[in-house]
């Protein structure tokens, strides 16, 4: 009887171990935290419809038969004017500049702005090549246009092959990552076959506040605001039990973050209670503060908790 051979790309032994790194850069608001959390299956990455929401790198981890694939959800790249800022686009230049492959991440929609355009060109100077991930393609009506769209990027000749995806219908994605799972390099796998990001749970608990902070008050509160897990107390019922606070630069922030008699506060712990119970799996207790730091965004510590360079 003939043997139905392995399906395995050529020169390579059936069922050797791949694994390698996989960064998602764009423009803020591009999707690539939707694009994270699609592709790994639960949210790992927080999201939320202001710009920049994205402060550090990110890691989900997907396995597709042989090959794990670690992706690094980056910050936005943006034009920098804080110190924060800046550290956040440089966290993303380097997570790309130490993948295996490079992910642009584009809104169809919006097209070609100023700020893709400059991502565009630091590829260009950087001589990089990159996969080119056109989103939310489910928005354009005109399909021409993001034929269009589509040949004037590879015309850059920075892009080696392209995808129209809705990151957040999950159409396209399955397709990009089979792609990127064939081109990762051979070697042992990084994380254990279980894992979905290497995020530690205090600060997942700590970005799910901060994006349903982010929902609740929309244009109320600038990004004056973090949160930051301070008490993870395991129970013997199974369940945890979260102290956080969120500190803002100014006492009329604080006053619109608790809300008249207590009222935004409550309904902020209860909406990011119940998705952290969605997340963990368990019953959470959680309690929520509110403190004044000011300058928060130049302290060093809050830096070196997200992974950011302070001198960036």
């Amino acid at each position: 009887m003939n043997e139905v051979p392995t399906p395995v790309n050529e020169n390579r032994l059936p069922y050797q171990q791949r694994c390698g790194f996989v960064a998602l850069v764009g423009a803020p608001n591009a999707g690539k935290s939707t694009l994270l959390n699609q592709i790994v299956g639960t949210k790992v990455s927080i999201v939320s419809p202001k710009v920049q929401t994205t402060r550090t790198r990110v890691r989900g981890i997907v396995m597709t038969d042989d090959a794990q694939l670690v992706f690094v959800d980056t910050p936005g790249i943006f034009a920098p004017k804080r110190r924060l800022d800046r550290a956040m686009v440089k966290a993303a230049w380097n997570g790309a500049n130490d993948a295996d492959l490079v992910v642009l991440v584009i809104d169809a929609g919006a097209g070609i702005t100023e700020e893709v355009r400059a991502i565009v060109d630091q590829l260009k100077n950087q001589s990089s090549k990159a996969i080119l991930a056109l989103n939310k393609v489910d928005k354009v009506a005109d399909k021409e246009k993001l034929l269009r769209l589509s040949q004037d990027l590879f015309a850059e000749e920075v892009f080696t092959d392209v995808f129209m995806i809705s990151a957040k219908k999950g159409q396209g994605t399955q397709d990009l990552v089979n792609f990127l799972a064939d081109k990762m390099p051979d070697g042992p796998w990084m994380f254990p076959e279980d894992d979905v990001s290497d995020m530690p749970l205090r600060l997942l608990a700590a970005e799910i506040t901060r994006e349903k902070l982010y929902y609740q008050l929309q244009q109320e509160l600038p990004y004056s605001a973090t949160v930051e897990t301070e008490l993870w107390e395991e129970r013997k019922d199974g369940s945890v039990k979260l102290e956080q606070t969120i500190f803002v630069e100014r006492e009329g922030q604080k006053a619109i973050i608790l809300g008249k008699g207590g009222k935004r506060i409550k309904a902020l712990g209860s909406d990011a209670r119940k998705e952290l119970e969605a997340i963990f799996e368990r019953r959470v207790h959680l309690f929520l503060f509110v403190k004044v730091r000011e300058n928060w965004g130049d302290d060093p510590n809050r830096f070196a908790m997200w992974g950011l360079d302070p001198n960036a």
